[in-house]
């Protein structure tokens, strides 16, 4: 009888101690965030029809919880599973279960605001809306190298286009755009970028017409301006001095077009003998096409230049002015004292 006594003692114990750990567990794993000093934030797409255990699995793989396990308990438990809603939500390390839970069961709208900034290229928003979660990296420069609307858009040049590795560089308009952040479509995008283009252009269709110069190198004008000209009132002298190179039969010698190619931010000597069509500091004549997406300003200071006596121009480092020259050696001694 004792020794019988003694073993149930001991069961219990051991039943006690088994649902002290457990409880625990659950405690540590549901009610005790991960981070509640420098928590990371995630931005969770749940597309509808997402199970709750995919949508533990991707707290867990963005190291927002502890146990997708946990999570699916608890919205189990709690009949939360139920209430889990389609949207955009932001997250962060300092959320417990509970909190997290009571985000992602509140409706939001699925709408998305996605800021693309003047002077970015194709690859540029890629990266951007691959950072807010929108697409994986890639699927946006497919989208421009997928695109077959030309006929929507009859600005743009399709032969030239299609001789581009990114066709629509230079057409896709920088602003804030409003997109289905669940749903998300690139090439809806796309369509909003290229209208937005057409509507911005409107405002200075008249002085494109009244000069000779083609669409397409007006935009890689334009795009060349916005990447070496940060000043507006030097928008229309730079254009100037870059059209009289252009028809002169000079280089146009501009940067930015190296920087292009390489994908980098600075210029080392070997990037100044790259045999590309896009050095403009080896080869007379304009790049093959837009280096960026330029804005409306630029755009219209490639339309209409200022002339000047000036040939070349260099941009200070720290506070981007332009610093003009008219003779070779005037230009030299403003890069020993701006630049070295």
């Amino acid at each position: 009888m004792k020794r019988h006594s003694s073993l149930m003692r001991r069961f219990l114990m051991t039943c006690i101690l088994a649902l002290l750990l457990v409880g625990g567990y659950v405690w540590y794993t549901v009610y005790t965030p991960i981070n509640t000093q420098t928590p990371q934030e995630a931005s969770l797409v749940i597309k509808r029809g997402t199970s709750p255990k995919q949508v533990g699995t991707m707290l867990k793989d963005n190291n927002i919880i502890r146990s997708a396990l946990s999570f699916y308990g608890y919205v189990r438990l709690t009949g939360e599973d139920k209430n889990i809603t389609a949207g955009r939500f932001t997250v962060n390390q300092s959320m417990s279960i509970p909190d997290i839970v009571h985000e992602l069961t509140v409706p939001v709208a699925s709408e998305a605001a996605v800021t693309i900034q003047e002077g970015l290229t194709v690859r540029d928003i890629d990266a951007t809306l691959t950072k807010q979660g929108l697409i994986t990296s890639g699927e946006f420069e497919q989208a421009v190298q997928q695109f077959d609307n030309y006929d929507s858009y009859p600005f743009i040049d399709r032969a030239i286009a299609h001789t581009l590795e990114f066709p629509l560089e230079g057409y896709l308009y920088p602003d804030t755009y409003f997109v289905d952040g669940i749903e998300f479509n690139p090439h809806e995008l796309i369509e909003k970028m290229l209208d937005n283009f057409e509507n911005k252009f409107d405002s200075v269709q008249n002085v494109f017409d009244a000069q000779d110069r083609s669409m397409h190198d007006i935009i890689t004008m334009a795009s060349i301006l916005q990447k070496e000209v940060r000043t507006p009132e030097d928008y229309n002298i730079v254009s100037g001095l870059l059209w009289k190179r252009l028809d002169s039969n000079w280089h146009i010698g501009a940067d930015a077009t190296i920087l292009y190619i390489t994908g980098k931010n600075t210029i080392s000597a070997e990037d100044l003998k790259l045999d590309s069509p896009y050095n403009t500091r080896l080869h007379v004549g304009m790049p093959p096409g837009p280096i960026c997406n330029p804005d409306i300003e630029h755009i219209k200071a490639a339309i209409t230049p200022e002339d000047s006596d000036y040939w070349y121009y260099l941009t200070t480092l720290d506070t981007g002015e332009v610093i003009y020259a008219t003779t070779n050696e005037e230009h030299n001694a403003n890069k020993a004292r701006y630049l070295y």
